[in-house]
């Protein structure tokens, strides 16, 4: 057996010289080498040897094994210096080549919805206040003319973290931690993204939400319609109309949802807007007295109006975005057409 080992060392030691590849080199080392290979069916034999001889067999052979991949090795870097040379010689590279253009990347579509929307609106005075992501169940809900018992919360699914502590399901939260802090007249926008155990392709559990308030004294439903309509012909264009129906929010009142004309269709019906000619933007209203008491206020002394918009909501009606999911998933082909 040890002379079999030796032959077969001899033979593949002139065959791994003559290699004039690394592909080649290494098809040699799999027909000496490989699990199939001469040597591990030599290996095979040493069962039939008796105990005595087999461990002395064995590390015999097992030495020009290790002698044979040595020399393996020694062709195989050979081969690896001679091919980079000849690289180096036929292959030139010239360093003053500007390099491939890199793809540049742009404004997620949410985020300029939003610019736009608070550019549109600090023309006329509005100012940004953020909030805190995780709220108390008060200034989530109790503070807004939300009692624990109250049905409306209900509308709203929402993502208790214990028992006094939810993921805010709006941006209100911050109309309080404002008028709380601040003196009237209070002009603010709040935008931010907000929670909610909901989720299809026009609702998504954590979206984005900016909504208004102005406190100030002797403010009505009249300046809170010509405050959205200048904010729709603003964004949308200046023959977009805006109609307000008679809706239910438990901290306002009187409340409205807001419509506008079709932008897709100018109104004449399409499936953005379900062939109506009106699509809703949102809701609205006159704040609630409880509320502006609830912020230490007096509610005979002051008084003010609230408007909310979803921005996914805005930025699909505007773009004609039919799947509210296209703007989390990340999708370059998506995201490039809002450059």
């Amino acid at each position: 057996m040890q002379k079999k080992a030796k032959l077969i060392l001899t033979e593949a030691k002139e065959a791994f010289e003559k290699s004039p590849t690394t592909k080649l080199l290494y098809d040699l080392k799999v027909k000496y080498l490989g699990k199939q290979g001469l040597f591990s069916e030599l290996m095979k034999g040493l069962g039939k040897l008796s105990k005595e001889d087999r461990p002395q067999v064995g590390k015999e052979v097992n030495i020009v094994k290790n002698e044979l991949e040595s020399a393996y090795q020694v062709r195989l870097q050979q081969l690896d210096d001679l091919e980079m040379n000849k690289k180096l010689q036929t292959e030139h590279l010239d360093l003053t080549l500007p390099g491939p253009d890199a793809p540049r990347g742009n404004q997620h579509p949410l985020t300029q919805t939003m610019q736009e929307i608070v550019g549109i609106l600090s023309k006329i005075g509005f100012t940004v206040r953020t909030g805190p992501l995780i709220e108390t169940d008060w200034y989530n809900f109790e503070a807004l003319n939300i009692p624990k018992d109250h049905p409306a919360r209900d509308m709203q699914d929402t993502f208790y973290i214990d028992d006094t502590h939810v993921l805010r399901t709006h941006t209100s939260p911050v109309q309080i931690h404002t008028m709380q802090d601040e003196k009237p007249p209070i002009r603010i926008l709040s935008p931010g993204s907000v929670f909610r155990c909901d989720a299809d392709v026009t609702h998504s559990p954590n979206f984005y939400q900016i909504e208004g308030l102005l406190i100030d004294k002797d403010v009505s439903m009249a300046h809170l319609k010509g405050t959205i309509s200048f904010f729709v012909k603003q964004y949308f264009g200046t023959k977009i109309k805006t109609r307000f129906r008679p809706s239910f929010f438990p901290f306002t009142e009187p409340s409205a949802e807001v419509d506008c004309s079709c932008p897709q269709c100018n109104g004449k019906g399409c499936r953005i807007c379900s062939h109506t000619g009106w699509i809703e933007i949102g809701g609205s209203g006159l704040v609630h007295p409880n509320v502006i008491k609830s912020a230490g206020l007096d509610s005979d002394e002051f008084t003010g109006y609230a408007f909310g918009f979803g921005v996914e909501r805005m930025a699909m009606i505007k773009y004609g975005v039919d799947d509210i999911r296209l703007f989390n998933e990340n999708d370059v082909r998506f995201l490039g057409q809002f450059n």
